[in-house]
């Protein structure tokens, strides 16, 4: 079981590298970022536009008050068209996550996460820490996804390793 220092490391370590790799897929152009570069969701942006939508997701049953994004997975990829507008959405997630991590208390984690899972069809149970380790490790999955692709337009993501995270 992970505990609250645990989580609030994780969430600054994510946006760190959410801020490193928007921040170097902004240097390609448009066409460079919506290229289908055959990985799962297809590009740069839509992988990115994927993650947006599930960190909403996860924020919206984590989070009171936090709004729950449109669609489902399958419309993911697609939803955030605008560069702009995805850029915006995915600093405003990751505060919120950073404020989320910074108010939990150990023994919020030992409890359960109840929520309708609409890929399960069904409702679903999990302890909360990990669910919380799920949301980061996606994230931290298709970041890999999108660095791989941003190597290959040529650019050049910035370090990604946990113990060069600046303070």
């Amino acid at each position: 079981m992970i505990d609250g220092a645990c989580v609030r490391l994780l969430a600054r370590y994510n946006r760190w590298q959410n801020q490193n790799i928007v921040g170097t897929a902004a240097t390609l152009a448009e066409a460079e970022r919506r290229r289908d570069r055959g990985a799962f969701f297809g590009s740069i942006h839509g992988t990115l536009s994927h993650l947006v939508w599930a960190d909403g997701m996860w924020t919206s049953r984590l989070v009171p008050d936090a709004p729950r994004p449109p669609g489902g997975v399958a419309e993911s990829a697609t939803l955030y068209p605008d560069w702009d507008d995805l850029v915006a959405r995915r600093a405003v997630l990751d505060e919120r996550l950073v404020a989320f991590a910074d108010a939990i208390d150990d023994g919020w984690l030992t409890g359960d996460l109840v929520w309708f899972s609409g890929a399960a069809g069904r409702e679903l149970r999990q302890p909360r820490w990990r669910t919380i380790l799920h949301v980061f490790n996606h994230q931290t999955h298709h970041r890999g996804q999108v660095h791989a692709m941003l190597t290959q337009a040529g650019a050049r993501p910035g370090d990604t390793d946990l113990m060069l995270m600046p303070e």
